[in-house]
């Protein structure tokens, strides 16, 4: 949800409504006449036709023979673009790529963008249940997975509850921790351990492990590594998964230093 309150004094609002049409139109995969874009995004339909004209000359949406618009091509370079530059160096990507192959298990890194926790870089391993939801650019369920869980470890106590008052803490499952009180035990226990968890609180029988592999004062620059595995084989496994990432994250940072040097 956009804040009224926030809204810029130089708002382009025509720059705005098009955006608009363009979310409608990406929430709709059956397509939109323009009609039912101009209902959804309450504009009037002779505004919303020239804002879709606009956006079909340019790709971002195409028009089918129904008459109705779908999402044009243009948006998947820009999708191509982003995780792109959320991989970061190709030494980085190529780390993921060799413990996902060698441990079965599928690897994500995560950051702050824009201050919130998301997904920035992913490698699919045959072990792992498949997650359709963690790809780069997702953020949502911080207070779920083992990868927000260690991103917001962090923070201070107090911007860890205006961060989850600001978001929330949807139930993904019935094991998802819903109050900061249980949330802030849970990463304590993480803190001792030496690597965050969750069992089943993302998505049931699916256990995720999270280490942090770059601390700085920049949040923006902090950056975690997790990895995504069956809840059973967790229990039995924590102690190789978490020997297993810390290398994996030394690797990484070393990939990420290499690059600023």
């Amino acid at each position: 949800m956009r804040d009224p309150l926030a809204e810029p004094s130089d708002l382009i609002r025509s720059v705005s409504r098009a955006l608009r049409v363009l979310e409608s139109v990406g929430r709709a995969p059956r397509g939109l006449t323009v009609k039912q874009i101009a209902r959804r995004c309450e504009l009037t339909v002779a505004t919303t036709y020239h804002l879709v004209r606009t956006l079909a000359y340019e790709g971002y949406v195409i028009r089918r023979e129904d008459g109705t618009y779908i999402v044009g091509l243009e948006v998947a370079d820009r999708y191509r673009e982003l995780v792109a530059a959320f991989r970061g160096p190709p030494a980085v990507g190529e780390t993921l790529r060799r413990a996902a192959s060698e441990t079965g298990y599928s690897h994500y890194l995560g950051r702050f963008v824009g201050g919130q926790v998301a997904v920035t870089a992913v490698a699919e391993g045959p072990r792992s249940p498949y997650l359709e939801d963690l790809v780069p650019g997702f953020d949502e369920g911080a207070h779920a997975t083992a990868l927000g869980k260690s991103l917001l470890a962090t923070l201070t106590a107090e911007q860890r509850f205006r961060y989850l008052r600001e978001y929330g803490m949807r139930p993904f499952t019935s094991a998802t921790l819903t109050s900061s009180e249980t949330f802030e035990a849970d990463l304590a226990a993480g803190d001792r351990r030496g690597m965050q968890l969750e069992l089943g609180q993302f998505r049931q029988g699916v256990a995720c492990a999270a280490v942090l592999v770059s601390p700085d004062k920049d949040m923006e620059r902090r950056v975690v590594l997790a990895c995504a595995l069956p809840a059973n084989e967790m229990m039995t496994s924590a102690r190789m998964v978490r020997a297993k990432m810390l290398a994996t994250a030394r690797s990484v940072a070393d990939g990420i230093a290499a690059e600023q040097h």
